[in-house]
């Protein structure tokens, strides 16, 4: 799939930047957070702009580009960081197995799907589980602690 390890373009980059300083200052849409994972190999900290889904007392970070930088430290390391302005909070991750996927990627096409959709091509949150199910290796998802 195409998406799976797309980079972002350089629009993108601007987006994710201007967003990020909007989160880092406790602006922007009230889901937007920064994650700070620690690099898996460099052991550096790195951050990038998510939408934190809450659904039914759990929390979720999905990656809508698939397997990301963000995505391959935070299955090495386990842990990382959520902040939102002043705010920092500490969590543990762990990663859904597939069959669990479609609920949480309905709840976050039908939350996210005008900023995401051309990550989900042909999907959106009335796609039909099955679907989902059948596209749910190229999304990881982490349950968060």
């Amino acid at each position: 799939m195409t998406h799976g390890n797309s980079r972002p373009t350089g629009l993108e980059q601007f987006a994710n930047k201007l967003v990020g300083g909007l989160v880092k200052l406790g602006l922007g849409p009230r889901s937007m957070r920064t994650l700070v994972v620690r690099g898996r190999k460099s052991g550096k900290l790195y951050s990038a702009p998510v939408n934190l889904l809450e659904l039914d007392g759990a929390r979720y970070l999905s990656a809508p580009r698939g397997v990301t930088g963000w995505v391959r430290n935070l299955r090495v390391v386990g842990t990382g960081e959520l902040r939102r302005g002043r705010s920092v909070e500490t969590f543990t991750a762990v990663e859904l197995p597939d069959e669990a996927k479609p609920v949480i990627m309905q709840a976050y096409l039908r939350r996210w799907h005008g900023q995401v959709k051309q990550f989900f091509p042909g999907m959106d949150a009335s796609t039909p589980p099955d679907k989902l199910l059948a596209h749910a290796g190229d999304y990881p998802v982490f349950e968060l602690s």
